[in-house]
């Protein structure tokens, strides 16, 4: 039961590994090869221009792009609200994971200066005369002969580090600061999923021990009890939690808790070490 945050790139990694261990989370991190896709179409020109693009294209989505194109302007003022007096890079980059892509963006137009760990506007960059760049989704195209007579193919691969932070912590009130902390890097339903699961597992974990005691339980008879219990109800202030879990999922809560030193597991026998507490 491997509970986890992937993030993708070297600095995003470095930011919430900071976050983490000031906290003081219990975690353990694993990296691999990633990637990023993108397969779509593209739309270039100053601001105006792509406007007047999306206005005239045929075999396509048009609400859809403009809509899209709002968002895209909407984030790119955003931007340069914060770089027009000057930012950190490590700041903007909490905004998620579009800074980047509008940062380079403005970086290739000449339009940011870069030093000491702030991006500022250059001074009298009349952003209405950039060349901006403006990608959306092959799925709002119907017709792709009609829409590439303005709009080209795009498609993007970027093979990137990807670092998974195995999340080791059981202890609810971290759970909760780690939830604030990954508010920042992740979009809510995603966090929403990890820190509920996360709180599942500490729920179960205080409950297998509780029910050891001071006694050695054959594991069999351990997982099929608390089977046979599933699904757990947990009232709360906003409503109820429900836990429920398979055989498989008990013998994967043992083993982590076993690895984090809790229980013992010899003969097939389990045996508490500690408490939660």
């Amino acid at each position: 039961m491997r509970l986890r945050f992937t993030v993708k790139g070297e600095r995003a990694k470095d930011l919430f590994l900071r976050d983490l261990r000031e906290a003081g989370i219990k975690f353990e991190i694993h990296e691999k090869l990633g990637y990023e896709a993108f397969v779509g179409y593209i739309l270039e020109g100053t601001l105006e221009e792509i406007s007047a693009q999306i206005d005239v294209m045929e075999g396509a989505d048009r609400e859809a792009l403009k809509e899209g194109f709002v968002s895209f302007r909407e984030s790119l003022n955003h931007i340069l609200e914060h770089i027009k007096v000057g930012e950190k890079f490590e700041t903007l980059l909490q905004e998620g994971p579009w800074v980047a892509e509008i940062l380079d963006q403005l970086t290739r137009n000449g339009a940011i200066d870069y030093s000491d760990g702030v991006i500022k506007l250059k001074d009298g960059v009349d952003v209405t005369k950039l060349r901006f760049e403006f990608k959306f989704p092959f799925n709002l195209v119907h017709n792709p002969e009609s829409a590439e007579k303005i709009a080209k193919q795009f498609a993007f691969t970027d093979l990137v580090m990807e670092y998974e932070f195995e999340i080791l912590e059981l202890d609810i009130g971290k759970i909760s600061t780690l939830g604030k902390i990954a508010a920042r890097y992740f979009p809510e339903d995603y966090l929403l999923k990890v820190y509920f699961a996360l709180i599942g597992r500490s729920i179960l974990s205080g409950e297998i021990l509780k029910s050891l005691g001071n006694e050695k339980v054959p594991e069999e008879d351990l997982v099929n009890g608390f089977v046979r219990a599933s699904p757990i109800s947990i009232p709360t202030e906003k409503g109820t939690l429900v836990i429920n879990y398979s055989s498989k999922a008990i013998e994967e809560v043992l083993r982590f808790l076993k690895r984090a030193g809790y229980i013992e597991i010899k003969a097939g026998k389990v045996k508490k070490l500690r408490d939660l507490v």
